[in-house]
C-alpha cells in the first residue's frame, strides 16, 4: 500500500551553520525501511535538481550503527530494538507528519544535514577498548572454560554497535552505557580481565575529556538502545572503577 508522507527534515550546511527545518513530500511503499524511504526522497530532489539529503548509512543490517537519526523525537524511531534501517515505513500512517533530525549532543557536531560526528566514541575505545597482553595462540575449543551465564553476560554487552543512541536518548548527553558495555564485555571474559584496572581507568577518563555529561540513572538509554544493552553495564563499570582506583591497579 502507498503511503503518502509528509517530512520535515533538518538541513544543516555545516557545524557553524544554525541549520532550519524543511518540508517535503514523498511516496512511499509499506515494505520500504525508513532510508529506502529517504533514498525515494533524495532521488527526488536530485530529479529536480536540488541538494539531496545527507543521512550517513553502511551496511543496512543493523549492526554497524550508522544509521543515526532522531524519529519523532526518538533515536531510531518508535520500536524498540530497532535501528533506524530495520525500521519500515508499515508503522506509519498515511498522510502523517514524520520530523527528521540528527542525533543532538554537544559531543556529536552536525557535520552536514543529518550525518553526525560520533568520533568521540571511536577514541573512547581507543583508549582502553582492547586486549594486548598476549593470549598466546588459539586455544581449543572449551581448553579455557568460561561459566555459561559469565559467557552469556559478555556476549550480551558485546551486542553494542557504537551508534551513540544512548548519548541522544541520555538528556545529560552521557556515553556511560556506550562505555560501560565496552568494559564489561572484555572484563568478563578471562583474556579482558587482566588489564581491567587499566583499562576502565583510561576509558572513563577519556569519556569524561570528551565531555560526555554524567550519568544520573535516569535509564533513557537503556530504553532506546537498538540491541537493548541494560544499565547492569553501568552498574559493573562503577565497581571496576571503584576497585581500580583505590586498589592502584
Amino acid at each position: 500500500m502507498g503511503l503518502n508522507l509528509k517530512l520535515k527534515v533538518w538541513r544543516q550546511k555545516n557545524n557553524k551553520d544554525e541549520g532550519h527545518f524543511e518540508d517535503y513530500q514523498v511516496k512511499a511503499d509499506e515494505d520500504m525501511s525508513f532510508l529506502e524511504m529517504l533514498d525515494v526522497l533524495n532521488e527526488e530532489l536530485v530529479h529536480e535538481k536540488k541538494e539531496p539529503v545527507a543521512f550517513e548509512h553502511d551496511c543496512r543490517e543493523g549492526i554497524c550503527g550508522a544509521c543515526s537519526l532522531v524519529i519523532n523525537g526518538r533515536p531510531h524511531g518508535p520500536n524498540a530494538a530497532t535501528t533506524t534501517c530495520q525500521l519500515h515505513m508499515r508503522h506509519f500512517k498515511d498522510g502523517q507528519t514524520i520530523v527528521i533530525e540528527p542525533f543532538r549532543a554537544s559531543t556529536f557536531p552536525v557535520i552536514k544535514d543529518l550525518v553526525v560526528d560520533r568520533s568521540a566514541l571511536d577514541r573512547i575505545i581507543q583508549a582502553g577498548g582492547f586486549v594486548s597482553v598476549n593470549t598466546g595462540q588459539a586455544p581449543d575449543g572449551n581448553s579455557i572454560p568460561i561459566e555459561k551465564n559469565r559467557a552469556e553476560h559478555s556476549f550480551e554487552s558485546a551486542a553494542c554497535i557504537g551508534c551513540g543512541a544512548c548519548v541522544a536518548a541520555c538528556p545529560n548527553g552521557s556515553a556511560a552505557l556506550f562505555t560501560s558495555a565496552k568494559i564489561r564485555h572484555l572484563g568478563l571474559l578471562p583474556q579482558g580481565k587482566v588489564e581491567e584496572g587499566t583499562r576502565v581507568a583510561n576509558m572513563v577518563a577519556q569519556m569524561n575529556k570528551e565531555g560526555f555529561g554524567m550519568c544520573s540513572n535516569i535509564g533513557a538509554c537503556e530504553a532506546e538502545c537498538p540491541k537493548e544493552i541494560t544499565l547492569q553495564n553501568i552498574a559493573y563499570m562503577k565497581r571496576a572503577y571503584i576497585k581500580a582506583t583505590f586498589s592502584g591497579e
